[in-house]
């Protein structure tokens, strides 16, 4: 009995401790999933979070019922020779363990469908318009006013930063020059592929001014890992004079006609 009663405490703090750490100061849940900033990566968020509600509770439901039959019915407290009921079919039992976790598993991916094609789909009522084009080993911004930022990939510094106007409604436009590639940052929206020759689509409306981080979620070849992404928000008055500036840059690099 100190035996079965000490393994059961030492699941129990192990799942305290894992608790403890998913949730230290790193924002939101892990790190993997930081506090969202714009609300489809809010909405990702909370999907996530109550997918993982409806899977603790069923854990530890599967978890306390076998603990219970295993110290129950544990062979130290059975007489000699004893052999338990042999029950062979319970039809009630067979049909309740069969209907719960379909109906369990129909309603996640059914929550999870109608979240995701909010999230990704070609919205129409946007502020402003990017084009998000992959490449080895890096990302090309397009702003479609003549501004583009290239982030090339970096390992060893902080790659140059995407910039967006906060409180805006931003159409995000993806696609690839070479192989497929993945754009994701958890604060912002999920992953989405940037596939050669074929568009996909996502938003963003960032609510307060910061940096984000994400990359590549996609394995693109021998540069993959340095593909990292900084999206920066800026108040709308700093975001245009940061574009006057780029459009004053891109002007002046231009050359003149002959």
């Amino acid at each position: 009995m100190a035996r079965s009663a000490r393994a059961l405490l030492t699941t129990i703090g192990l799942a305290a401790l894992a608790f403890l750490l998913s949730s230290c100061d790193v924002g939101g849940l892990s790190p993997i999933f930081p506090d969202p900033v714009s609300p489809n990566g809010k909405g990702i968020y909370d999907t996530y979070v109550g997918i993982s509600v409806v899977a603790i509770i069923v854990f530890i439901g599967v978890e306390a019922a076998l603990l219970w039959v295993v110290l129950r019915y544990r062979r130290s407290r059975q007489p000699a020779g004893y052999m338990p009921p042999q029950v062979h079919g319970h039809t009630g039992l067979e049909i309740g363990w069969t209907i719960a976790p379909l109906i369990i598993v129909l309603a996640i991916a059914g929550y999870s469908f109608v979240e995701l094609q909010k999230d990704f789909q070609p919205i129409s009522n946007q502020e402003m318009t990017v084009k998000v084009s992959g490449h080895q080993f890096g990302w090309d911004y397009d702003y479609l006013n003549g501004v583009v930022v290239h982030q090339e990939g970096s390992l060893a510094a902080e790659v140059t930063p995407f910039v967006v106007p906060t409180n805006t409604l931003v159409k995000l436009q993806f696609d690839a020059n070479d192989v497929i590639h993945s754009w994701w940052v958890p604060a912002i929206s999920g992953k989405t592929d940037a596939v050669p020759g074929y568009d996909n689509f996502s938003w963003l409306k960032i609510d307060k001014p910061g940096k984000w981080r994400g990359e590549c979620a996609e394995l693109c070849g021998s540069g993959h890992a340095q593909m990292q992404i900084i999206v920066q928000a800026m108040d709308k008055s700093d975001f245009e004079a940061w574009m006057a500036k780029q459009k004053a840059t891109t002007a002046s690099s231009s050359p003149s006609p002959s």
